[in-house]
């Protein structure tokens, strides 16, 4: 009996170094620190790779390129010579001729004057230019005009010397002409010109 508790003690000792320990547990409070501790490892290592805004190094913008620069030798503008102006010549004005018959005829100083009563025989009005075209005994010449209603007549004063009528018919339009001699002999009265649609008739004493 005494062999056999040395055996026994020492199958109980071997036995108990071979069988397994049981975990240790946690109390809950160190449970929740550890849990916290390991939340901010994991928002810090985040963080970590979150990549941060790193400042690019500022781009070289090139400088504007200036514009090239035109000289006036490089602008090639012929050079053209002074032009001559002409000077203005002045033109000399014509004297008057004193003889000129184109003007209005002055019976004032023409001489002894004499009736002519003009008519009208034509469907329209007409104007009628009498013309002293040379100058007659007295040195006057021009001419003097007048019009005359459809149908109407007219008496003027004329002097002696070369006459031409013209009238110009206005409806149907026509243009007439006759020469006439007022002689420094006729009598103060009596003279018609009659004017009709193709002719004038002379009728003098």
């Amino acid at each position: 009996m005494n062999k056999i508790y040395p055996i026994l003690l020492t199958l109980t000792v071997f036995l108990a170094a071979c069988t397994p320990q049981a975990a240790p547990t946690m109390a809950p409070a160190d449970v929740q620190g550890t849990a916290i501790s390991a939340a901010w490892t994991m928002v810090a290592a985040t963080q970590i790779a979150i990549p941060t805004n790193t400042a690019l190094p500022p781009t070289e913008v090139p400088s504007p390129t200036s514009l090239p620069t035109f000289t006036p030798e490089s602008l090639l503008v012929p050079t053209l010579p002074p032009l001559a102006l002409a000077t203005p010549t002045t033109i000399a004005a014509a004297p008057s001729d004193p003889n000129s018959c184109n003007k209005s005829v002055n019976l004032a100083e023409a001489g002894p004057l004499k009736s002519l009563r003009v008519e009208n025989r034509t469907p329209s009005q007409i104007n009628v230019s009498l013309n002293l075209y040379q100058p007659n005994l007295f040195g006057q010449c021009g001419s003097l005009s007048l019009t005359l209603a459809k149908g109407g007549s007219r008496t003027v004063q004329i002097s002696s010397g070369y006459w031409y009528a013209f009238a110009w018919v206005l409806d149907p339009p026509s243009q007439v002409g006759l020469n006439f001699v007022v002689s420094a002999g006729d009598s103060s009265g009596g003279a018609v010109l009659i004017v009709e649609e193709d002719r004038i008739l002379w009728r003098g004493q």
